[in-house]
């Protein structure tokens, strides 16, 4: 059912259908007991104090670990006493202002170090509901990454978004999958659960992306070292707090940052693990 009000558009989804994937669905190995968000921060003060208990009420092996990037209104202290409070939740602070992609590559590092067994990538602003994370790590059992998606077998899942932006997500998806053949419905979405062996065996010092394409590039990778893929459908509802962090400059990275990817890969540079790591067959064709 669609509903439009001036600039605005909602799809509302009556029926959540089972994850769905491309690629062939096999068994693995069962996962173990602790599964990390990885929530980048910068200017969330309003949202981080909903958000935590929201995460954590999801599912007990869920921990969190906030990355903020100097935050001038005081989210880094926020969620620094927050973490005094509930030792679920950890932080990490940065500089300033490094980037959506670094911050979540220094969450990476910071939880392989420690040995969770899952990672999961989240906005702060609700804009990915943590209702989702429970069909999150049922996924997980069965892939290897599973992304969150808002344009799952033709549907869009979208709320509150302007027509244009609506338009310049959907088509960059499309623009996405027609260069670098990534067979997925939502390559741009930034909701995503990673086993550890994927995030170990990536190159992660090699992913240059650090905004929109960050999300493409990663998929990309673990897609080209013949990881399992999977799509499960979420409803993503535009923030009601703060300001979008989207930009034109993150726009134009993501343009031209997906022909690279397509370069590097016809040359080889995208199917090397780091070594030491095991071998991953190559994807299907």
């Amino acid at each position: 059912m669609w509903g439009v009000s001036g600039a605005r558009m909602l799809y509302i989804c009556a029926k959540v259908p089972p994850p769905t994937s491309r690629f062939k669905h096999n068994s693995a190995p069962p996962l173990l007991q602790r599964a990390l968000v990885i929530v980048p921060t910068y200017n969330e003060r309003e949202n981080l104090p909903r958000l935590v208990p929201s995460i954590l009420s999801r599912d007990a092996r869920l921990e969190i670990l906030v990355v903020d990037d100097g935050s001038p209104d005081g989210t880094g202290a926020m969620a620094d006493e927050i973490a005094a409070a509930e030792r679920r939740v950890h932080v990490i602070h940065r500089a300033g202002k490094l980037g959506l992609g670094t911050a979540y590559l220094a969450g990476f590092a910071w939880g392989l170090e420690r040995g969770y067994e899952v990672f999961v990538q989240m906005d702060a602003d609700f804009s990915h509901d943590p209702a989702h994370l429970p069909h999150f790590l049922n996924a997980i059992e069965d892939y290897d990454l599973v992304l969150g998606s808002r344009y799952l077998e033709g549907r869009v899942t979208v709320v509150n978004w302007p027509i244009a932006r609506l338009l310049l997500s959907y088509y960059a998806n499309v623009y996405a999958r027609w260069v670098t053949g990534l067979p997925v419905a939502d390559a741009t979405g930034g909701f995503k659960c990673f086993r550890r062996e994927v995030l170990a065996t990536l190159d992660l010092a090699r992913v240059e992306s650090n905004g929109y394409s960050f999300q493409i590039e990663m998929s990309f990778r673990a897609w080209k070292l013949g990881f399992r893929i999977g799509e499960i459908p979420i409803m993503f509802v535009d923030r009601d707090l703060g300001e979008s962090k989207m930009s034109k400059s993150i726009v134009r990275e993501a343009i031209w940052r997906v022909w690279r990817l397509r370069f590097l890969s016809a040359f080889g540079r995208l199917r090397s693990a780091r070594p030491g790591s095991p071998a991953i067959p190559p994807p299907a064709a």
